[in-house]
């Protein structure tokens, strides 16, 4: 029994081997082997399990998914590492153009602020104020926060998809992105610094500027009162050579609300076509409060508060003449006088309006608004000299003995005094006049 259990081994044995040499069952489709074994003496069977072939075209799709996984993984971790490197080249670029910034403008050791010459154009789009300068540093740093954040959510990102972030990558951008952060806090400090240290010296530049002219003008007063030579206070005269809007006489007070006047002054003007504006006095809303012209071809016109009347006065001869001009409230009238003799009256100029306080007198130019906006073309070349103004109608005998240098009456609101004129504009000057005396030398020739 024994023995024939042996042979039947030794047949399945022989079977195994032929379909093991032949690489294939002898039943197609079975996808089966037998593998040969050393059967201990005395076992009941000699039947061995065979495990079943792997199927190599599995295998070959399986290996092929693993190829494209890893290869899309690889591109999706290139592609980060690009993406870093641009974040890494621009952040570098932000400190580089802080550092220019900083560099480009500095303060010297006086305090003042200068710029290198050889960094003129390294400012780029950053403002040259230091107000701005900060605003934008403190921009540039919210965004250098906002791309943190960006790859702190690409890194999730990431991390979800299962792709690994480089950590290496990562810990050298957090530690590239707070040294910038350190570097531009220290930045904004030293450019708050700066600020306060610019304000300081601004401050105090500014007021030595005014205290120098302040002490200027005082001398300049000075010279004018104690060195032009004036026998007396009225004895000046206000030269005015050129046809331009910045030399003109202002006077230093003003009028007060008035319902008569007498306006009188010397004048001498060759100047043609026209001889400009001697006086005019505006008022805040009405810069033609009182106007005395003579522009173009027209005739000398008397303005109160814009309202016109022509006089019939002729002083276009290069000699001195003194000239009057009267006007009071009620009906409007107006006398106008020439060298003591009335030429011309009328009335209905403004009746019933009062002159308004206030305002500015300027001498040599006309008004369109308090104080400025000169016309050259309406400008008075010539000189001026004891321009007088009373708050009533002066009688006819006190204008003539002015006229005739009998006596001198300064104006009782309004008089010619050297420290009561002020002269503006290169060419404009305040020089010493007998004026009788010239009227006299004149008269002779």
């Amino acid at each position: 029994m024994f023995f024939l259990l042996r042979l039947l081994c030794f047949y399945a044995l022989g079977l195994g081997y032929g379909k093991l040499v032949r690489g294939q069952d002898d039943t197609p489709g079975t996808g089966t082997r037998l593998l040969c074994r050393v059967i201990p003496v005395g076992a009941d069977t000699c039947l061995v399990p065979v495990r079943p072939e792997t199927n190599a075209a599995a295998q070959e799709e399986e290996l092929r998914n693993t190829v494209m996984q890893l290869r899309e993984t690889i591109l999706q971790q290139k592609e980060t590492i690009v993406n870093q490197l641009g974040t890494i080249n621009e952040l570098t670029a932000k400190l580089s153009l802080c550092e220019s910034a900083s560099d480009g403008g500095k303060y010297d050791s006086a305090g003042s602020w200068s710029k290198s010459k050889d960094n003129q154009n390294t400012m780029g789009d950053l403002p040259r104020d230091p107000n701005d300068t900060i605003d934008n540093l403190g921009k540039t740093m919210q965004s250098l926060k906002d791309r943190l954040e960006n790859l702190e959510q690409q890194q999730q990102r990431a991390n979800t998809s299962g792709t690994s972030f480089p950590s290496e990558l990562r810990d050298l951008l957090q530690s590239r992105l707070g040294d910038l952060e350190k570097q531009l806090l220290s930045k904004v400090n030293n450019l708050e610094e700066e600020k306060s240290l610019l304000y300081n010296e601004t401050a105090a530049h500014r007021q030595k500027t005014e205290s120098t002219l302040n002490s200027l003008l005082t001398r300049i007063n000075e010279l004018e009162k104690g060195g032009g030579g004036f026998k007396s206070p009225e004895q000046f005269k206000l030269v005015l050579p050129l046809r331009t809007n910045y030399l003109y006489g202002r006077m230093t007070k003003s009028l007060p609300e008035m319902y008569a006047f007498t306006l009188c002054m010397w004048l001498r003007s060759s100047a043609g076509p026209g001889i400009g504006t001697p006086f005019s006095y505006g008022v805040p809303g009405q810069a033609n409060e009182i106007v005395l012209i003579e522009w173009g071809n027209n005739p000398i016109e008397l303005l109160i508060n814009d309202k016109v009347a022509q006089l019939p006065l002729s002083v276009r001869d290069g000699r001195w003449h003194h000239i009057c001009i009267t006007w009071t409230t009620r009906d409007g009238l107006w006398e106008a006088y020439q060298d003591g003799q009335r030429l011309g009256a009328g009335d209905n100029l403004a009746p019933w309006h009062p002159i308004k306080p206030g305002g500015a007198i300027i001498l040599g130019q006309e008004q369109d608004i308090v104080g400025g906006r000169f016309d050259a073309t309406q400008a008075f070349v010539g000189e001026l000299s004891q321009v007088n103004i009373w708050d009533n109608v002066l009688k006819p005998s006190d204008i003539l003995t002015m006229a005739n240098c009998s006596s001198y009456t300064p104006g009782n609101v309004v008089s010619w005094l050297d420290s009561d004129v002020e002269v503006f504009g290169g060419g404009a000057a305040k020089l010493s006049l007998e004026l009788c005396q010239d009227r006299l030398s004149e008269t002779e020739s």
